[in-house]
């Protein structure tokens, strides 16, 4: 009833949606660091290396994400 060739497509498609989650995930931890940097600017350098450490951690899934692209 389904080929192969389907179910591919059906891993590609959550796959995608995947992808999407970790941008929206990302955008979501710099707007609230930034909202946090607003409310308290004497922390700067302590909010904004917690948040890049929260992208690249975010970013890794995605990377992940992108590579099962590939190889589905």
């Amino acid at each position: 009833m389904f080929s192969v060739e389907s179910a591919r497509m059906i891993a590609k498609g959550l796959i995608a949606l995947s992808m999407l989650g970790t941008a929206i995930g990302e955008g979501m931890i710099v707007a609230k660091a930034l909202e946090a940097i607003g409310r308290n600017p004497a922390e700067t350098d302590s909010i904004f290396s917690k948040m890049i450490i929260g992208v690249a951690m975010a970013e890794s899934t995605a990377i992940y994400a992108l590579v099962m692209f590939f190889i589905v």
